[in-house]
């Protein structure tokens, strides 16, 4: 099974801890730091239930879809600036 998870772009960078609905519950997950867009993740027995085998599920794979900040204040568009200043 697939799953796509919306990740802002500071945890994507700083990494952090987010939470997600698997068919077994909800589940933690620990984001590393310098996330990439398109990152996945597997989350063993945590997919759909196996055909015909009661109790035991599939595998999870998650992919990160990091969502950039939009309608920026004054104030974020200079960090960022001084941000792309040091990269250069």
């Amino acid at each position: 099974m697939f799953h796509d998870i919306d990740l802002d772009l500071y945890t994507a960078l700083l990494g952090g801890e987010i939470t997600t609905e698997t068919f077994n519950g909800t589940v933690k997950l620990k984001v590393k730091p310098e996330t990439q867009a398109r990152s996945k993740v597997k989350l063993k027995g945590k997919g759909f239930p196996k055909y015909k085998k009661e109790g035991e599920f599939g595998d999870l794979i998650i992919t990160y879809k990091v969502k950039m900040p939009t309608e920026l204040s004054t104030r974020e568009k200079e960090l960022f600036k001084e941000l792309q200043k040091l990269r250069s």
